[in-house]
């Protein structure tokens, strides 16, 4: 026991949407705890957020559980509700085990190494596919999470689950060929468009262009209609 960490709530009587406002208005979050021989009824509980935090933040995948000072039961998570906006635990489900029973269940997936990729190195862009894996194990061989090392990932490679040996103790149950734990992307190049000068063309009134003259043309013909003036004046 000492392995693991112990959680420590109380039987919870209040029941309905109010109550488990007014609970976590407190500062309490409640919950319900699985299975059990010769139980079949789910016990309710409540239990301080800063206790159930620190008890999952250890990372055990098995906790005792001691609901009002009675003796320790192995539990594990079944289930757990996030408040969509701070993240926080606003609900949480536990199952009873036996020590002696192996179970089926999920683990959170592991990544590590991936900057020492040389797919990543190469620009590549290393996506997970699958973040958490069905497994079965008895409760005390559970892990934290599967860590999968993809440090010798090439570019455009293809991990699969059939490339990771299981945790002792620990069955995959997830199909290993079909099931796809990372990526390395080749990453998309955008072309920037070319940009494409326009000249504006004069339309006449019978639709068809007209070509503007050039500087030198306005010149000669600006000159010519001065000439034209000034012998106009000059027959006066």
């Amino acid at each position: 026991m000492a392995d693991r960490p112990t959680l420590e709530v109380d039987e919870r009587n209040e029941r309905g949407t109010r109550a488990t406002k007014r609970l976590r208005r407190e500062g309490f979050v409640p919950g319900v705890v699985y299975g059990g021989q010769g139980r079949e009824d789910a016990i309710a509980f409540k239990v301080n957020s800063r206790v159930l935090r620190t008890a999952l933040i250890d990372g055990s995948a098995l906790i005792d559980l001691k609901v009002g000072g009675a003796t320790a039961l192995p539990v594990i998570v079944k289930d757990r509700q996030l408040d969509p906006v701070r993240d926080e635990v606003i609900h949480i489900d536990l199952l009873e085990v036996r020590l002696d029973e192996t179970i089926q269940t999920q683990v959170g997936v592991h990544l590590e190494g991936s900057e020492e990729a040389p797919g990543v190195k190469e620009g590549g862009v290393l996506e997970q596919v699958s973040h958490q894996l069905n497994i079965e194990a008895l409760p005390t061989a559970i892990p934290e999470a599967i860590v999968v090392d993809v440090s010798g990932m090439e570019i455009a490679a293809t991990m699969h689950l059939s490339e990771i040996t299981a945790p002792e103790g620990v069955e995959f149950l997830d199909d290993p060929e079909e099931t796809i734990i990372a990526t390395v992307v080749v990453p998309t190049e955008v072309e920037e468009p070319e940009e494409i000068e326009e000249e504006t063309e004069l339309i006449g009134e019978d639709g068809e262009p007209i070509e503007a003259p050039d500087e030198e043309g306005e010149e000669s013909a600006g000159e010519g209609d001065a000439a034209a003036s000034e012998e106009a004046e000059e027959s006066e």
